[in-house]
């Protein structure tokens, strides 16, 4: 006996699977826009923060206008300068010893004019530029290597032999104060192995540049023959102990600050 043929209730031309996936996809996203909170996790409404943002504004605006919290140009006056704590005044650099001072300018000066032809070591090349590193010229009398700083040189140098060509050593006086001139001068001495301890002043420097300034020759590089002839001694002025404060920017001598009254 044949079984009566039995067939789902559904049409052929539904795809079961397919059906029951966009209907299961289809409820998730109505989860998500519309999810559930169990009771007392509701997220806060937009509409009480912003009455409450109003509420915070309208009691500043109060409390400002009697209080002048939020009033600028109550509390910051015009050309304010908040004035140092008591007992405490305002200062500059601190003042350095002599020369540690001089070698500290010096060596700026020294990277800037000098650097280029004798070299970091300043031991030169051996063939266009001398060394500095013992040299009598440069431990020896100020006066004779101020002058050839400021002017340059051509010819024969200490050791006799010529450097550079006929063109020697050009002049670096443009642009030197006195400061940096003191300080090239007393860093080259002390310097590079070099051990002379003193110090070539600014006062010294200054009588420098009026020598070079009142030279025969003004305006040419010195040679050996003048240097030996007007040039070998000490330039004028007073000696400045190394140990000494100076100002680190111009210098100048200080005087060391009292010390603090003891207290009683």
């Amino acid at each position: 006996m044949s079984l009566p043929n039995q067939k789902p209730d559904l049409e052929d031309s539904i795809n079961v699977t397919e059906t029951h996936g966009r209907l299961a996809r289809e409820a998730a996203a109505c989860v998500r826009e519309k999810r559930i909170a169990e009771n007392g996790s509701e997220p806060i409404s937009l509409w009480l923060i912003a009455a409450c943002g109003l509420v915070l504004l309208i009691a500043g605006g109060i409390l400002g206008g009697a209080g002048k919290l939020f009033n600028y140009g109550a509390v910051f006056q015009q050309g304010y300068v908040r004035t140092p704590p008591p007992g405490v005044a305002e200062s500059g650099p601190q003042p350095k010893e002599a020369l540690a001072a001089y070698m500290a300018k010096g060596a700026r000066i020294y990277s800037v004019k000098c650097n280029g032809c004798h070299g970091p070591d300043a031991k030169g090349d051996g063939a266009n530029f001398p060394s500095l590193v013992g040299s009598e010229w440069a431990t020896g009398e100020t006066d004779r290597l101020a002058m050839i700083i400021l002017n340059g040189l051509v010819g024969p140098t200490s050791t006799g032999k010529t450097y550079g060509g006929a063109g020697g050593m050009a002049a670096q006086g443009a642009g030197l104060s006195p400061e940096d001139l003191a300080g090239i001068m007393t860093y080259v001495r002390n310097n590079f192995g070099n051990s002379t301890g003193d110090i070539v002043t600014v006062e010294m420097a200054k009588a420098a540049m009026e020598i070079s300034a009142a030279r025969a020759k003004v305006g040419q590089q010195v040679t050996a023959e003048e240097l030996n002839a007007e040039h070998i001694k000490a330039l004028p002025g007073e000696a400045l102990d190394p140990k000494a404060l100076v100002d680190p920017l111009t210098l100048a001598p200080v005087t060391a600050a009292p010390a603090a009254a003891a207290a009683p």
